[in-house]
């Protein structure tokens, strides 16, 4: 429930009330400061409240991007304020201060400027987060005389509210397949959507069904089903699209949304991965291996985007000649869908791998994959390098925790933490790809049953508390959450590939997709500012390093057989305890209401 104060004079034709009940809000009207202060006071805790101007004009869709916005505590256009559970206290205090420095709150008061913009500006001054959506061409004003309040309408009528509207649910900046593919349509999908109150949770599930559906026709492994995976693969990217557009669309944003859209995407891409190598293994052909491969490379590649991105997020002096050169590069229209195109976001990702599965084999379309994420990997995460070898970025605590967090350092790791900040290093992604390196090497070199990958996973151990020991704020220090992210997965991969038998890689994949959830789970809380998951959860799964030591010891004690059967049971105990807790989480009260942007292209 929501409730709207209208202050000041009623304006005669306005259509202002009707604006705001179509808007869900129960409308009050209060001619005064000191009533509006009144009123503010006896709407319930729990509700959302705005404040509006009598005399405001402008667009529907202004107000509702300014009070509907279920993201932002506090949220403002001219003319109009509101705030939500959270941030009512301060809205309170705020008004409490302009109705006293107002000299009572008198109509004449609010004739010479807006009680809203004030408090506003009151808001400001406390320090509060107020956010300002932006407008564009959409009119949100309020008229100080006649003249001036002909022209806002005039402008108004100008301007097609709903085709503004429906064009900003697309995204901004998106790859060139979404943009020119699907895009065209699918915000129109998103308005048929919305006009039959359906919600973006339900056509994310949607475009959950459909992707498993077209997985199990890939499973079929016939050339039938591999067309009808294709096919239902751009189908399910035509509602992902979708979902996020009518969330934008309608505002409609919520905690359940974000761990399903959160999540998803890659439970969607993952269990293609699979459904293709069950088809393939039907005619005779193994690729669990490349499957498994291909995921690790994808989940790499996301842990540099996320890690990246999170230590330049509030970073000071954050400018480089890379940069300044990158910037000026997607200022020339070509180039911009060049650099879009051959990082291979999730849009030109999907369509290539639909069109191979459609048209060649199982193998042939990982072997694309694998060439094509790899070379985005190369050029991005290159980028990003030298980007920050050559800037003077001051990164900040916030920073620090988020990569500390991202980096999923367990209970060995934690134990051996005091003794390592005795030691002074200086280059932490130097350490942490050296342990890596020592341990997916013996792995790959030592015969299937060898002690060596747990005398590597030993060394691995011992290196990953010194790279994490102090805060990560060096100019490459981003680097270590994939490092270790890229040794855990690659020593997982490598050891189920020596042992030789059937369901070892299986095994290994349900294994590597339990524990990337957790991390694409810690990544989505960090996101909405709610932290990293609980400590507890943390140590009960082992943390990165335990669990690498752990799956050595037991490839050195165990059979091929048995091996396969302890990653199973490892693979099934590790997505239960990540799953029911991130379950628990994100549709607690405390979640937050975010909705994922999708990848950045």
């Amino acid at each position: 429930m929501s409730t709207a104060i209208v202050t000041g004079q009623p304006v005669p034709g306005s259509t202002l009330e009707n604006d705001l009940r179509s808007l869900g809000f129960d409308v009050r009207a209060a001619e005064d400061a000191a009533t509006a202060e009144t009123l503010l006071a006896a709407v319930p805790a729990g509700e959302r409240v705005a404040l509006v101007d009598a005399r405001f004009v402008g667009h529907p869709h202004a107000l509702r991007l300014g009070l509907t916005d279920p993201r932002f505590p506090l949220s403002a256009v001219p003319g109009a304020v509101t705030a939500q559970p959270a941030a009512r206290q301060a809205l309170t205090r705020a008004v409490a201060r302009e109705t006293t420095a107002g000299g009572g709150g008198t109509a004449t008061a609010l004739a010479v400027d807006s009680l809203a913009d004030r408090v506003v500006t009151a808001l400001d001054t406390d320090g509060g987060e107020v956010h300002r959506p932006e407008l564009g061409s959409l009119v949100a004003a309020v008229p100080a005389d006649p003249q001036a309040r002909n022209e806002a309408r005039q402008a108004v009528a100008a301007v097609d509210d709903e085709a503004v509207r429906l064009k900003s649910a697309v995204k901004s900046r998106d790859g060139f397949f979404t943009t020119f593919f699907i895009s065209p349509y699918s915000r129109y999908v998103a308005r048929w959507c919305a006009r039959r109150g359906l919600t973006p949770n339900q056509v994310t599930t949607a475009s959950l069904l459909t992707a498993l559906i077209a997985a199990g026709c890939a499973a079929t492994g016939t050339r039938a089903g591999f067309v009808a995976a294709g096919v239902l693969l751009i189908a399910s990217f035509v509602l992902d699209c979708t979902d996020g557009q009518l969330a934008r669309y309608a505002l409609k944003y919520s905690t359940l949304g974000a761990w399903l859209d959160a999540t998803f995407d890659r439970a969607k891409e993952y269990a293609y991965y699979a459904g293709l190598a069950l088809g393939a293994a039907r005619g005779g052909d193994d690729v669990w291996a490349l499957a498994l491969g291909a995921m690790v490379l994808q989940t790499c590649r996301h842990v540099v985007d996320f890690s990246f991105n999170e230590a330049n997020h509030d970073a000071t002096a954050n400018t480089s000649p890379t940069a300044a050169l990158s910037d000026r590069l997607d200022s020339v229209g070509w180039t911009v869908w060049v650099r879009r195109m051959i990082v291979l976001p999730i849009g030109e990702r999907w369509a290539m791998i639909a069109v191979l599965t459609a048209a060649t084999t199982p193998r042939i379309t990982f072997y694309a994959l694998l060439v094509g994420c790899a070379f985005a990997a190369t050029y991005t995460t290159a980028g990003r390098v030298l980007r920050s070898l050559t800037r003077k970025a001051r990164r900040t605590d916030r920073a620090a925790r988020a990569l500390a967090d991202l980096a999923d350092s367990g209970p060995l790791a934690e134990g051996l933490t005091r003794v390592a900040r005795r030691v002074s290093l200086r280059a932490p992604a130097y350490t942490a790809l050296v342990g890596g390196a020592v341990v997916a090497l013996a792995a790959w070199l030592a015969p299937y049953g060898s002690w060596w990958p747990v005398l590597g996973a030993v060394f691995y151990v011992l290196q990953s508390p010194l790279a994490v020991a102090r805060p990560l704020k060096g100019a490459l220090d981003w680097l270590v959450p994939p490092v270790f992210r890229a040794a855990e997965y690659g020593t997982v991969l490598i050891l189920a590939s020596k042992a030789g038998v059937n369901g070892a890689l299986p095994a290994a994949f349900g294994l590597v997709a339990a524990v990337a959830y957790h991390h694409y789970d810690t990544v989505y809380r960090i996101r909405g500012n709610a932290g990293a998951p609980p400590a507890w959860l943390v140590r009960v799964i082992g943390g990165h390093e335990g669990r690498t030591l752990l799956v050595t010891v037991l490839a050195a004690v165990l059979t091929a057989a048995q091996f396969t059967l302890a990653l199973t049971v490892l693979a099934v105990a590790v997505a239960l305890v990540v799953l029911a807790e991130s379950i628990r989480f994100w549709v607690s009260a405390g979640a937050p209401a975010v909705h994922d942007e999708g990848e950045p292209a």
